[in-house]
């Protein structure tokens, strides 16, 4: 009998917490919110002003809470009845969370700021899961908390980019002072040997090897020390539009243009960057000559700029994200395999048969230095497109670098 007493005080609970919920998405004049009680408005006031993203079920398995920073990490959008419904069916584009909510009632161990990344957004959160309680003890719900730590993670990986780079930067200035001598020896030497064997074809084709062989390696060793080198940000007031135009013309000085059409467009409201111009420069130009080379000498390049908004994105704390630049240059070549999109931009990856794999990693340090990030969306036969994301105003720790 007391089982069943407990069961129906659950099932009201259960009632009690939707409608209280309710309230926030139904009620939006004045007048309803006084009405309230006060402890429904203070319960209403501090689960939705809350930095962190909240997402309460009751026992039945209906939404009986979401707040605003729970929609917009979960990639979701708000809908007038999502309140009430089965949070599988609310959670359906997110299937890591609704297996996470479903461990609330099936297991003891609840997971206790675990980490997860979600396959809509690519975002990483950190989320703890905790059960609802009544007066009585009984189990009337769960909610999970968690918070977008996207930020934190690229912030992370950049320091131990960082210090990588620092370890290597000192053992590689090492040898490739040890090696760029000899190589410029053996360039000087076959010059000789070209000039006094100058009636010989063979020899000489052997000694234009030779050259060009010796070039390449120090083309790879002077790479290796760029990409190694920290990077000194020069930050000073910066035109996106007269970027992209220089970037272009220094791609056709990498790589052989032909046919390839390319398109322009920076939004009017995009404003002037507080950026590094040259780094800027080399990071647009390499991206360029990679789509002029994945092109073949024909097709199409779009290089596009916009703002994006100051919500789009959400810093560690939860709050709004200073003001950020978009710039995507998008082509219409084979496209990238998905297991390559994976790595593109570790060090020494590469598919070409000449290639150092070291150009997208340069692409990413140049971006991580100014505090953005890169990504790159492709699939065969559909071109890829790579995101660069850029604040206004880079943080006084790059500027500082």
């Amino acid at each position: 009998m007391r089982r069943q007493t407990g069961s129906a005080s659950a099932a009201a609970l259960d009632r009690r917490i939707v409608r209280t919920t309710a309230t926030r998405r139904r009620d939006r004049g004045p007048q309803a919110a006084d009405a309230a009680p006060l402890g429904e408005r203070f319960f209403r006031h501090l689960v939705f002003n809350l930095r962190n993203g909240v997402l309460a079920i009751t026992r039945n398995g209906e939404v009986a809470a979401m707040n605003d920073i729970a929609y917009r990490v979960l990639g979701l959008r708000p809908q007038p009845n999502d309140l009430g419904q089965p949070f599988t069916r609310v959670l359906h584009d997110c299937p890591e969370v609704t297996r996470v909510l479903q461990q609330a009632f099936e297991s003891d161990d609840l997971p206790n700021r675990a980490e997860m990344r979600l396959r809509k957004t690519r975002r990483a959160i950190g989320y703890t899961l905790s059960r609802i309680y009544d007066d009585a003890g009984v189990l009337v719900g769960a909610t999970l908390f968690f918070k977008d730590l996207t930020r934190v993670e690229q912030m992370e990986e950049r320091d131990r980019l960082r210090d990588r780079l620092a370890a290597l930067g000192e053992m590689a200035a090492a040898i490739a002072h040890e090696v760029k001598n000899p190589l410029a020896s053996i360039e000087v030497m076959a010059g000789v040997l070209k000039r006094q064997l100058a009636e010989q074809p063979d020899a000489l084709e052997t000694l234009d090897d030779i050259i060009k062989e010796a070039k390449m390696a120090n083309a790879i060793v002077v790479e290796v020390l760029e990409f190694v080198r920290p990077i000194q940000l020069q930050v000073e007031r910066v035109s996106l539009a007269d970027v992209l135009k220089d970037s272009i013309t220094l791609a056709e000085g990498k790589r052989r243009r032909g046919a390839v059409s390319i398109d322009t467009d920076v939004a009017p409201d995009v404003p002037d960057l507080l950026a590094d111009s040259h780094q800027l420069r080399q990071l647009f130009s390499n991206l360029l000559a990679n789509a002029f080379e994945a092109l073949g000498g024909e097709g199409h390049v779009h290089l596009g700029a916009s703002l994006v908004a100051v919500d789009e994105d959400l810093s560690p704390g939860g709050e709004a994200a200073a003001p950020q630049v978009a710039i995507e240059v998008r082509d219409s070549g084979p496209g990238i395999a998905a297991d390559d999109l994976e790595r593109i931009f570790s060090p020494f990856f590469t598919t070409k048969p000449q290639g150092t794999g070291l150009g997208l990693a340069i692409v990413r340090k140049v971006v991580d230095a100014h505090d953005g990030r890169i990504d790159a969306v492709s699939a065969p036969g559909r071109g890829a497109t790579f995101r660069v994301t850029l604040p206004v105003v880079p943080s006084i720790r790059s500027m500082g670098r």
